[in-house]
């Protein structure tokens, strides 16, 4: 079947950083824009990252500007979400995505979920 998998995910002190990924399974990604989202506890899940399929218009929330990175590898099916100077605010469940359509992507229409991998931020 087809999958999704994060992994990456931890506690981690404020200004530290991790690295997600997302490990697809079931069949190949490499003609889907992919994004990472999050949601933390009682909040709606938010928009992160997104990028085309062949790793270039990467587009970020403004929140995270600056300080996450995502990438894709298409030869070995992966997606990453490089986090650094990590704030409490960062703290949520991060989801990996994939969709055709890179605008459905974007506002939370995507086709395939992950799971989630929590991230915890401490103070």
């Amino acid at each position: 079947q087809v999958q999704l998998v994060e992994s990456g995910g931890g506690l981690v002190q404020a200004g530290g950083s991790l690295r997600l990924s997302c490990a697809p399974s079931g069949r190949t990604f490499s003609t889907y824009a992919m994004g990472w989202f999050r949601q933390a506890p009682g909040k709606e899940r938010d928009f992160v990252a997104a990028i085309m399929w062949n790793g270039g218009g990467a587009d970020y929330a403004d929140s995270v500007k600056g300080r996450f990175t995502i990438a894709r590898d298409n030869a070995k099916n992966l997606l990453y979400l490089q986090m650094n100077s990590l704030k409490p605010e960062d703290t949520a469940v991060y989801y990996c995505a994939a969709e055709k359509n890179v605008r459905q992507l974007r506002i939370g229409l995507s086709n395939y979920w992950g799971q989630g991998t929590q991230v915890t931020v401490s103070s």
